[in-house]
């Protein structure tokens, strides 16, 4: 949820099941967004592309431990576990 994201928080990959206006706060503190439903005309992916974020949208089960490190790569469309 948006509001579990600590104002001082950086350099975390955002993954939520969708995005609406008030993740936005959350996205622009993230260096990257992973969200479970959506396409290239969804929200988090259209903010995504104004923030200069690297998003993938439609990943069906995203739910990921925090501190489980991932490699995001927008342009393929894919996530990587590390």
């Amino acid at each position: 949820h948006p509001d579990e994201v600590p104002p001082e928080a950086r350099d975390f990959v955002l993954v939520c099941p969708s995005t609406d206006p008030g993740y936005a706060a959350a996205m622009s503190q993230a260096c990257a967004l992973i969200v479970e439903t959506g396409g290239a005309l969804s929200h988090g992916a259209i903010v995504a592309r104004e923030l200069g974020l690297p998003a993938v949208a439609n990943l069906p089960m995203a739910a990921l431990r925090s501190g489980t490190r991932v490699r995001v790569d927008g342009q393929q469309g894919w996530v990587d576990l590390l």
